[in-house]
């Protein structure tokens, strides 16, 4: 049976996930087979395994920097927030159903034995597991049925590291108030501290930890430095998103829809010279970008009515009409379409119309499309010619059906040809493009550095710009650098034979 150590936060945001990831890089390096374990997340960005379940992102990173294939029973339970009170509740990789907040409450004790069954069929199968928390195990309102900090680190006698956040500042409160409020029984699992995002020389630091390990009468393990290290966020608490105006030649503008998802699918557009990639949520922010990309969301009917209310859908149907590129994905996708139904009441019910730049029709499915694909960009003519023929990979995952409403008539024509790798089904046609129209169900698209080449070739040549000093990016390579510097920071800083050794005397 494999050991373990679990990673909790004083609060959310403090640098769990990417720890976990370290430690996961770390252990993976000593020659352990090593893998991450979340009970439950709460994110929109989500990712497809080989065998076409649905798990949180964080832990598929977290598998990545171990050097393993991601699968669901890292992720048992995924809620995917659909309005502010709803999520969309995700077991083992398949959606049980949507739930309000009091009805997951009422039934998330039902879903210990499958928390447990995943973790202990991990467990079996590797050396470590890496467990993390979710928010903070103070939320007090919140500890009765816990199953995913000292609730998880009970079941399973997990030792626990807590991590605090030195750069919001009141780290000492954060830490001493955290343990204060857990019980006696809770506190001893935490057999160290780690100090995330310090800023400064650590020796000015080194009275307060003194202090603090006397008050708590538990060691500080590390005090991690503020790290430029570039991983895919989890959620929409990423300081990228925050990044509104364009610096440089060539100007992508991704609108940051209310409940954007998997807006990772556009990260690798960052690391190119040149380019300037940014999130705008208000009209008066869109300027005039190169290309507007319309995310994934997990609620398209209600973030259109959004886009319709604030004035930027107006906006990019002008922008598309002055020969802007528009990039629909998944939810964006489904926007350009006509019409968008929803007879079964998945999202909102009833009917809306859409962007009408496509001659498309959504309908809502009540079976989710969960696959993972491959494919080739059909022949296009046009800005983005260099796109024909480029092949790529990626992932399905939506709710909904999207057809024609209409025979194909002059150049609209469908995107690419996919196919599903587990073999279930054979080639078909995926999106749509339409002149500078462009829409496709696939995350993930951007990712091959054919593909991002190629567009960014095709906007520089469009501006009247030298393609040939567009940088060709591996993200593959770029991320594998990303998870060892990484790694080697946390060494560096970390304590690592302690907490092998927390590890092998267990709780």
């Amino acid at each position: 049976m494999a050991k373990n150590i679990m990673i909790q936060g004083t609060m959310s945001n403090v640098g769990k996930s990417m720890i976990t990831a370290g430690l996961c890089r770390i252990f993976k390096q000593r020659g352990y087979k090593v893998a991450p374990f979340k009970a439950q997340n709460m994110a929109l960005n989500s990712y497809i395994t080989k065998d076409g379940k649905e798990m949180g992102r964080a832990q598929a990173v977290q598998a990545e920097a171990a050097g393993i294939e991601a699968s669901a029973l890292m992720n048992p339970i995924l809620l995917k927030p659909t309005s502010e009170q709803g999520s969309q509740v995700i077991v083992n990789g398949e959606v049980l159903g949507n739930m309000n907040a009091a009805e997951y409450f009422s039934y998330k004790p039902k879903l210990i034995p499958v928390v447990l069954e995943a973790y202990h069929t991990l467990a079996a199968q590797n050396d470590i597991i890496v467990l993390e928390g979710a928010g903070s195990p103070a939320e007090i309102n919140l500890k009765e049925d816990d199953i995913v900090n000292m609730g998880i680190a009970k079941m399973v006698q997990a030792p626990v590291l807590l991590v605090a956040d030195i750069d919001r500042g009141g780290v000492f409160a954060s830490i001493y108030g955290t343990v204060m409020l857990l019980e006696e029984e809770e506190r001893a699992f935490i057999k160290g501290i780690i100090i995330n995002k310090f800023r400064g020389d650590v020796e000015i630091l080194r009275p307060g930890l003194k202090m603090i390990e006397e008050k708590v009468s538990i060691p500080v393990l590390g005090v991690v430095p503020y790290l430029d290290i570039d991983l895919e966020d989890e959620d929409s608490l990423a300081d990228r998103l925050a990044r509104t105006k364009s610096e440089r030649m060539v100007d992508i503008a991704v609108i940051r829809l209310p409940k954007m998802s998997n807006f990772t699918d556009f990260n690798i557009f960052e690391l190119i010279p040149g380019v300037s990639l940014r999130y705008v949520s208000k009209a008066s922010e869109l300027s005039n970008p190169d290309m507007i990309i319309l995310p994934g969301t997990k609620n398209t009917m209600g973030d259109l009515l959004w886009l319709r209310q604030n004035g930027l859908e107006n906006l990019i149907k002008k922008k598309a009409a002055a020969g802007t590129i528009i990039f629909g994905i998944c939810g964006g996708y489904q926007m350009l379409g006509e019409t968008l139904e929803d007879p079964y009441g998945v999202e909102a019910g009833g009917s809306m119309k859409g962007m009408g730049l496509l001659n498309l029709k959504t309908v809502f499915s009540r079976e989710k499309t969960k696959t993972r694909v491959v494919g080739k960009f059909n022949k296009l003519d046009g800005v983005l010619s260099k796109l024909s023929g480029v092949s790529f990979s990626g992932y399905e995952i939506h709710m909904g059906v999207t057809k024609l409403t209409g025979p194909i008539e002059g150049e609209q024509r469908s995107l690419t040809m996919i196919t599903d790798v587990s073999g279930q089904s054979g080639s078909k046609a995926d999106g749509m493009i339409s002149g500078n129209i462009l829409g496709s169900y696939v995350h993930g698209i951007f990712d091959e550095q054919q593909v991002v080449s190629a567009i960014i070739q095709c906007l520089f040549v469009h501006k009247g710009l030298d393609p040939l000093c567009v940088k060709s990016i591996n993200y593959k390579e770029y991320k594998e650098i990303q998870y060892n510097k990484l790694a080697a920071e946390i060494s560096k800083t970390v304590d690592i034979e302690t907490i092998v050794k927390i590890m092998e005397e267990g709780v």
